[in-house]
């Protein structure tokens, strides 16, 4: 299917969400802020001028029911995916099947409450503006208080076109002299991808790789297998939720705002 979107188009964003998880159980519905967690990203991402249509992809009835209740779409999906990619392409599939039109296809974590409306529009444009991409992704400085050698943060280094070298856990580039410039600085690599709808159906019937495997970092499957990445350079400040610590430091945050 040839992508068809424009610069003034906009793209389908899908966030997929899970009620199970080892470090928070039910985080999505985590709603000591007054909502549940899941509608402040739907919030953030009805924002983004370049978003036209927001859904909620879970296998939790209790997640759906969240989403309905704000206002926001929720779809049901299999309860067997390996990885949110993957469901969000069962959506994508089945809206395709039904005769429905998708342009670019967002993918935004559900844990993401604080991520920048403006940056998922920069994310769209870049890769409209690299039609031999088939998915691009997000680089950015490391804020002051993250380390760069922590590897639950991941790293990426690009190409002279811009576009994905590798991903890793570990640092890199490694500065063997301390005499790195500017241009070859460790950049963050923020989880949010765009994907054309073509190729993120092709893309997640592609064997595992070796390097994704070790890494445990599924973008290295599209490189591994030659397919090209695009990187939108942005200045990303907002981190992700992954425990019931960082919620709480969310839920402090949101209650200074409101004073």
């Amino acid at each position: 299917m040839q992508d068809t979107t424009t610069q003034h188009e906009t793209a389908l964003a899908v966030i997929p969400a899970r009620y199970a998880s080892t470090r928070f159980p039910g985080k999505p519905l985590a709603d000591r802020t007054g909502k549940p967690l899941i509608q402040h990203v739907v919030e953030q991402v009805r924002q983004a001028k370049r978003v036209g249509r927001i859904i909620v992809a879970t296998d939790d009835q209790r997640i759906a029911d969240a989403v309905t209740a704000f206002g926001g779409e929720a779809v049901m999906t299999r309860d067997d995916h390996p990885n949110g990619t993957c469901r969000i392409a069962e959506v994508v599939q089945a809206l395709l099947n039904d005769g429905q039109d998708v342009g670019l296809v967002l993918n935004v974590q559900g844990d993401e409450p604080l991520i920048e409306p403006a940056v998922i529009d920069q994310l769209v444009d870049g890769l409209v503006n690299d039609p031999d991409a088939p998915m691009a992704t997000l680089a950015s400085s490391f804020a002051n208080d993250e380390n760069p050698a922590d590897p639950n943060i991941v790293k990426l280094v690009v190409d002279q076109r811009g576009r994905a070298m590798y991903f890793s856990r570990s640092l890199i580039p490694f500065d063997r002299d301390g005499s790195a410039s500017d241009t070859a600085r460790p950049l963050k690599h923020p989880g949010l991808y765009a994907y054309r709808p073509d190729f993120l159906l092709k893309y997640v019937d592609l064997p595992p790789t070796p390097m994704e495997q070790v890494e445990k970092l599924e973008q290295l499957r599209a490189l591994e297998h030659g397919y090209p990445i695009a990187v939108v350079h942005a200045d990303v400040r907002h981190h992700g939720i992954d425990t019931p610590e960082q919620y709480e430091a969310f839920v402090e945050m949101v209650e200074r705002q409101s004073k």
